[in-house]
């Protein structure tokens, strides 16, 4: 029995869940999420609890299993507290700034870099070098965090950047001088 499958999804006060086969619809404080399931997997509501149940042994079933109490537990929290995610810009002139709704990132290119999120997702700015993307879809907070530091990873050798709040770059050394080059 999968492990993380087999806990119950406790559904706080303030939240309803409905429950049409395989589509799931979970509504809170914070907004509304859906989400169309694998109909293999049974969800039951029991009380103040869901319980996800799967049919058979199978790997498949197996697999499923703790997926789909996941997915259905990232929902509840969702539309409860929501989640964010926190990027670091490391570098000299690298900056972020507001205009409107959207993202205006300074990366030591030729351009500015411009970000639009989508709609349920918000970005703040943290100082000049600090952006949150906060959202109820721990997916689409989550994939709009990894899009924005793709922009600009962290570089090897001096961890210029963007990166993940607490995200550890192992710089590399620099290039050795060696003994006979000093002496050319």
């Amino acid at each position: 029995m999968s492990r993380i499958g087999k806990m119950p999804i406790a559904v706080p006060a303030g939240v309803s869940v409905t429950l049409q086969g395989s589509h799931v619809t979970v509504k809170g404080p914070k907004g509304e999420l859906e989400r169309d399931l694998n109909p293999e997997i049974s969800i039951a509501q029991e009380g103040g609890n869901l319980i996800v149940s799967r049919p058979s042994d199978s790997k498949l079933h197996r697999s499923l299993h703790g997926l789909t109490r996941t997915l259905v537990a990232n929902m509840v929290g969702g539309v409860t507290q929501g989640f964010d995610k926190t990027l670091e810009i490391v570098g000299v002139g690298y900056r972020a700034e507001k205009d409107g709704n959207k993202l205006v990132l300074r990366l030591g290119f030729s351009h500015l870099v411009n970000v639009v999120p989508p709609p349920g997702l918000a970005v703040t700015i943290e100082g000049a070098n600090r952006i949150k993307v906060v959202g109820i879809n721990k997916e689409a907070v989550g994939q709009l965090a990894a899009e924005i530091r793709a922009l600009k990873p962290p570089d090897h050798y001096k961890g210029k950047g963007i990166r993940y709040a607490g995200e550890v770059i192992k710089l590399k050394p620099g290039k050795a001088v060696g003994k006979g080059a000093a002496a050319k």
